[in-house]
Parts: C-alpha cells; structure tokens; sequence
C-alpha cells in the first residue's frame, strides 16, 4: 500500500525526481511479485516435495518389513555408546540386546539390536524393521511426516523467495541511492568554489 500510496504522491509533485518514481515502482513491483509469486514457488516446491516424499514412503514400505524378533540376552554396555550411565534420557525405554529373528526371506538372523523394552528377558518379543535379506534398517517414513516435510519445504520456498525479491529491490534501492550521492558531490563541487559569491549567481 506505501508503494501504491507513493505513486499516487509522486505523480504530479514538482519535486519529484526521476529515481523517486522508480523507486516507487520497484516497491509496488516486489509487493506484486511477493504477493504472486512468492504463493506460487512455496506451492510448485511443496508439490513436488510431496511427490517425491510420498514416492520415498512408497519403496520404504514395499523395502522394509516388520519382524518379531525373541530377546536371547541383554547385551554388554558399550561405554561408546552409553558413556554417561548416570544420564536419564529417552534410551531409557530402549535396551541392547542380543536377538534371534527370521528374515522376510526366511533366513535365520542374529546380532545385536536396540529393543524397545526397558527391562527386556530372554524369550521377550519385540518387533524390529529390516530389509528383505534381514539386515537392520530404519522405520519407514509415514505419510503425514512425509506431508509435513512437504508444507515445511514449500513455506521455506515461499521465504526464500520473498527474501530474494525484498533483497534485489534493497539492493537496486542502494545502488540508486549511491549514484545520487554521486551527482549531489559533483554538483557540489562544480558549485563549491563559487558558493556565496556576489555574482554567481546564488
């Protein structure tokens, strides 16, 4: 509105110069741009954010499988791992243990895993994520987390893209302003050595 406000100022005022219009256009041309554009690229990005994220959950799901698998000792502390056992921290719920499990092709697995038992027995069950071949791997992305990557990474793009156009209009702004600087120190100077003179015309 400041921008459409200067315009409207500028317009017949007999002390307007030339850069101050343009500044004015600048100013109306970034809010239109903001207004506009800026919708548009955080909308196209979250889109294909939301494409690819949801593709991503898609192969993690068809990838990656649930198994039981049956607690056959707690495994030894590794101080790497746990170097402070005094800390409380969300690990708590969580133990090392040694494990029996079948893989989804129907081998035999066993190695050490994190259950997800605070005080776990041998014979307790739990549930892990692994490949095909029964290799350890991470839970599957869901769906709404993906979504939400996919609202953060188009209002991000919506940001960036107003920070993009308020800065190239500071920046033609500044540069504007230095070359009006510029004349108004000629001028000066051209004037300077006959300022006040009687005669010349001041």
């Amino acid at each position: 509105m400041r921008a459409i406000g200067g315009l409207w100022r500028w317009r017949h005022n007999p002390l307007r110069r030339r850069t101050d219009l343009v500044e004015a256009w600048l100013a109306l041309a970034a809010i239109v741009l903001i207004l506009a554009v800026a919708p548009l690229v955080g909308a196209a990005v979250g889109a294909s954010a939301q494409s690819a994220l949801q593709q991503s959950v898609q192969d993690q799901r068809e990838a990656r499988h649930e198994v039981v698998a049956t607690v056959v000792k707690k495994a030894a502390r590794n101080p790497l791992l746990d170097p402070d056992p005094e800390t409380s921290s969300g690990r708590d719920s969580h133990s090392r243990v040694v494990a029996n499990w079948t893989a989804p092709d129907g081998t035999g697995r066993h190695g050490t895993v994190t259950a997800a038992i605070k005080s776990p027995a041998p014979g307790d069950h739990f549930t892990i994520w692994t490949d095909p071949h029964g290799r350890i791997v991470g839970r599957p992305l869901d769906g709404a987390t993906a979504t939400t990557h996919a609202v953060l990474a188009g209002f991000g793009a919506a940001v960036l893209t107003v920070g993009l156009v308020e800065g190239g209009r500071r920046l033609i702004v500044w540069r504007m302003v230095l070359r009006r600087y510029a004349r108004w120190d000629r001028a000066w100077d051209k004037a300077g050595p006959d300022w006040g003179r009687t005669g010349a015309g001041s």
